[in-house]
């Protein structure tokens, strides 16, 4: 047995990025899920916090006790254990990084949209807040429609897994919003990537 543990959340598009990886790179049997490692900004609920003093998901233990946290880190440390290649060599490698960043930063604004309406009472949520997350998201989906296109087109990597799983969140939590009305080449895109193996295993449930 390798000892790996991953503290996992059904809903969670963080943990859902690290078992795409994993699903793609072929160690998904390696790893240990647990199941239902949840908690909010005002409640650490069943979160790993003896782990990730943040008591967030995804949280990746191993063997000898120590914890790897923040997909990032865990996506970096799955693929250079499995070999997988998903963070590329030479020039393709920034342009892989700076997509996951992308799209971990329209992750981050829509959880903070959530976070607004489930989170603060009604009577002192903040429109416009939740707006101007809205408005980072409709940037950067706008710039991957008109520049990153070519890019998605090459070999799969971090980058396009972290987009996948966001938009997916998108859906889940903001498809009222709807993202793809004006960015057809990225919808397209996505449906394709959305019919892979790794996101139907993956894929939250609706409520």
């Amino acid at each position: 047995m390798s000892g790996l543990r991953l503290y996992h959340s059904h809903t969670s598009p963080y943990v859902r990025k690290v078992m795409v990886l994993a699903h793609e790179a072929g160690i998904l049997d390696q790893i240990t899920i647990v199941e239902n490692a949840t908690g909010t900004p005002l409640d650490a609920g069943s979160a790993p916090i003896a782990a990730n003093p943040l008591g967030k998901v995804p949280t990746l233990t191993r063997g000898d006790g120590s914890a790897l946290y923040d997909s990032r880190v865990i996506c970096q440390y799955l693929d250079a254990r499995a070999g997988s290649g998903f963070y590329p060599e030479g020039a393709r490698k920034w342009d892989a990084l700076v997509l996951e960043s992308t799209a971990d930063g329209i992750l981050d604004a829509a959880l903070l949209m959530v976070y607004e309406v489930r989170l603060r009472p009604e009577e002192i949520r903040f429109a416009p807040f939740v707006e101007g997350q809205w408005a980072k998201i409709a940037r950067a989906l706008d710039v991957i429609e008109e520049r990153w296109m070519a890019y998605l087109a090459g070999p799969l990597c971090i980058g396009q897994i972290a987009l996948a799983c966001a938009l997916g969140y998108l859906d889940l939590r903001h498809g009222v919003r709807d993202w793809r009305a004006t960015r057809p080449a990225l919808a397209a895109w996505f449906a394709k990537m959305d019919a892979r193996d790794s996101l139907g295993a993956t894929r939250p449930p609706a409520a």
